[in-house]
């Protein structure tokens, strides 16, 4: 898929990888419908749309969605940042967690990514190119999904189910020339690390491999590029933290 001239949803667009990758993708050439549970900064123009939208609601998704057809006339690429981390122990003095602090993380970060699927998937099934590239789903996981520490089972369970969409969602859309991919991003500088306090930032560097330290939005955001750009890139899961492995805590 080539960036430049297409059109290009971005959820979680207001801060952190969302907004990095939102202006990455403008400044490849991309008009961007800009989501976030406030509508980004940025005057409404014919290359910036900016949208307020909960992806916990379907009605709100599919209604961002379909006002970004109405102004740019299609969706060819999506990439879904929006999240929370939302931690919490399973029991604690006063007795077990209630169930709604694990409800809220699901709803946000796995229902939130299946109301963005399904409703990129509908829009772009209705594109018709040549080449037969229709459309690209960036999602994003965490490497929690595969070893996460104490206090984030809500965090874990919601990524490991977005990873465990990735593939399923490939194969399905492959028939509309729709690619699927995830990026699990170690620990990034964005709110959910950079207002954590000094030692538990240190604790979460002392695990990467190299370079030791926090991944840079940009970073991630060139990786979304190069998965949108890369036609080989499908139904995969890509782990993007320097080597880092969580420890148990």
């Amino acid at each position: 898929m080539q960036i430049a001239g297409a059109v290009a949803v971005v959820t979680g667009a207001a801060a952190g990888l969302g907004e990095a990758t939102a202006q990455m993708l403008a400044q490849r050439g991309a008009r961007i419908a800009a989501l976030d549970l406030s509508a980004p900064p940025g005057t409404p123009s014919e290359t910036w749309l900016p949208l307020a939208a909960n992806v916990i609601s379907p009605d709100e998704v599919d209604a961002a969605f379909d006002t970004t057809v109405r102004t740019f006339g299609r969706v060819d690429i999506v990439v879904h940042c929006a999240g929370v981390a939302g931690g919490f122990r399973l029991i604690g003095k006063q007795g077990p967690v209630a169930p709604e602090r694990f409800n809220h993380v699901i709803d946000v970060n796995l229902r939130g990514t299946f109301h963005v699927l399904r409703a990129a998937a509908w829009h772009m099934s209705e594109n018709q190119r040549a080449d037969t590239e229709n459309g690209v789903i960036v999602t994003t996981a965490s490497i929690a999904a595969f070893e996460g520490q104490q206090g984030q089972l809500a965090y874990s369970a919601s990524k490991a189910g977005v990873t465990g969409m990735t593939l399923p969602a490939a194969r399905e859309l492959a028939q509309y020339g729709i690619r699927c991919a995830t990026i699990a991003p170690g620990a990034f500088e964005t709110a959910l690390t950079t207002d954590l306090p000094t030692d538990l930032q240190d604790q979460l560097t002392a695990a990467v491999a190299h370079p030791r330290r926090l991944g840079r939005p940009d970073e991630f955001a060139d990786l979304a590029c190069a998965v949108i750009t890369n036609e080989m890139l499908n139904g995969e899961v890509i782990r993007l933290d320097a080597g880092a492995r969580l420890a148990q805590r």
